[in-house]
């Protein structure tokens, strides 16, 4: 069955840019995401709902399809994208040494030592 649903022009953008601003593929995201909310604890019966967020909800949006965003996923991806590029444009005179900026960001699944 062909589904007849139309992207808004302004989803496909914050769909293109949200992908190029994540660049940790998912399941390294997921990876990163359980490592950050172990802490010293012990890890529940279901992982996924210790994982930190805003990466929790940004990971949800790399499992889905375009066309299966819900009016939240898009929010997230907009505060991702905003987030993401904040933190680039402040990055520190350390650049990728200082841990706390970078694990900021590997938290939203960008990982700034990944070329573009």
């Amino acid at each position: 069955m062909v589904r007849d649903t139309r992207i808004d022009p302004e989803v496909e953008v914050l769909w293109e840019d949200f992908h190029a601003e994540v660049n940790v593929p998912s399941e390294q995201l997921r990876t990163w995401l359980l490592t950050r909310g172990s802490g010293e604890e012990s890890f529940s019966p279901n992982p996924d709902l210790d994982l930190p967020q805003p990466g929790r909800e940004i990971l949800k949006v790399l499992n889905k399809r375009k066309v299966d965003l819900t009016p939240e996923d898009i929010e997230v991806m907009q505060e991702a994208v905003e987030r993401i590029r904040e933190l680039m444009d402040a990055k520190p005179k350390r650049g990728n040494a200082d841990d706390e900026w970078r694990h900021s960001l590997l938290d939203l699944g960008h990982d700034p030592l990944v070329e573009r």
